[in-house]
């Protein structure tokens, strides 16, 4: 069954802090086992549900590392299928379980960790939708890049944020982290 997935990509690290990145449209393609994939540039990705069977094309797309925010408990997560084919592709994973229903400041933490790891870009996050990995994607540019909220909610938006409270949470850590 095909699916779409959002995906974007952004600048590379030493880029976003050395100069102001412009905002970049994002491109929508179609891949198998990937919902909503929606593209930015080079060095991240958001997108919802990805099939184990879909990760040798993600490391085709040249994505190093896979940062996982769906829970296990979730209907057709399957956390471990992806880790193992995420080894057998030679990508990074990195198992993030996020609810909404109550976001917790310390997986925000974990998300943060993981972006920013040397090695780590380019980085594919992705959920069951692409709600949450946009969101933690916002939060990074928030928290990390030190755009503004309107800049980073443009952008966030495009990538598949859609939910007021996640978006809210994500604003009051960043009140409260900025690194």
């Amino acid at each position: 069954m095909k699916s779409h997935f959002l995906i974007a990509l952004g600048l590379v690290a030493s880029v976003w802090m050395a100069a102001p990145v412009q905002a970049q449209e994002v491109t929508k393609e179609t891949v198998e086992g990937i919902v909503n994939f929606n593209r930015i540039e080079t060095t991240v990705a958001c997108a919802g549900a990805v099939k184990a069977t879909a990760v040798p094309e993600i490391k085709k797309f040249g994505f190093v590392s896979i940062i996982n925010l769906r829970q296990a408990s979730e209907q057709g997560a399957d956390l471990e299928g992806e880790a193992a084919a995420a080894k057998a592709a030679d990508i990074r994973y990195y198992s993030i379980p996020f609810n909404v229903a109550s976001p917790d400041p310390a997986v925000a933490d974990k998300f943060l960790e993981a972006i920013t790891a040397k090695g780590s870009e380019p980085a594919f996050i992705h959920c069951a939708g692409g709600g949450r990995a946009a969101t933690m994607w916002f939060l990074k540019r928030l928290v990390v890049d030190h755009w503004d909220v309107e800049r980073a909610s443009k952008e966030a938006t495009a990538l598949g944020m859609t939910n007021p409270a996640l978006k809210q949470f994500a604003i009051d850590y960043a009140q409260t982290h900025k690194r």
